[in-house]
């Protein structure tokens, strides 16, 4: 029976990867995807990217995006979302329903909170409604399990408050332990950014 997964992480801990290497699996034993990644991210341009230099072509859904509708009609082997944090839960809705009408998986890939350590209202609807939940795992600067991001100026200074969506890479963001993000919003400066990190 179909299901839907939920794999999330902070950043850096290759969700993109892993969904790439999901899709590269159904279509070498000749089956059918349908990838997604959200509109918001404007380094998409209509793919999926890994930091470890793959990709592959993709949908950009929006808000308006009626993922039960899109997918019905193609009836594909696999529907995999990157940036799932981004769904709405309405979204979720319809990702489950075609799992439990239409018996396709849907596998979905996100962060669970934001720069402010919130869950994303998409990641939240996933966390309630998924079959499958699965943390996928990096680290901090210390060694230990990054498991929240703070976001960075463009003065080197932790934001701690800003529109929750902001699309930016490892110049924006720096993923951390528990320990080190309560730190970094304490005191506005996070130990483990690099200035010169690439997008």
């Amino acid at each position: 029976m179909a299901k839907l997964y939920f794999y999330y992480s902070t950043m850096n801990a290759g969700k993109s990867t892993s969904l790439l290497q999901a899709a590269y699996n159904y279509k070498e034993r000749g089956m059918s995807t349908m990838l997604f990644s959200a509109i918001f991210d404007i380094r998409a341009e209509g793919k999926i990217a890994s930091r470890i230099g793959i990709a592959a072509k993709a949908s950009l859904f929006s808000a308006s995006t009626n993922f039960y509708e899109a997918c019905l009609l193609t009836k594909p082997h696999c529907v995999l979302i990157d940036e799932a944090q981004f769904l709405s839960p309405e979204q979720v809705k319809q990702l489950a329903r075609l799992v439990d009408e239409a018996n396709i998986p849907v596998m979905c890939y996100g962060l669970r909170t934001d720069f402010q350590g919130e869950l994303f209202p998409g990641s939240a609807a996933l966390l309630a409604w998924a079959d499958s939940i699965t943390e996928l795992k990096t680290i901090c600067f210390c060694g230990k399990k990054a498991t929240m991001v703070v976001r960075i100026s463009s003065t080197g200074e932790v934001e701690r408050s800003g529109q929750q969506v902001e699309i930016g890479g490892n110049n924006r963001y720096v993923s951390l332990c528990r320990k080190h993000f309560s730190i970094a919003m304490q005191t506005g400066k996070c130990e483990g950014w690099n200035p010169d990190a690439k997008l």
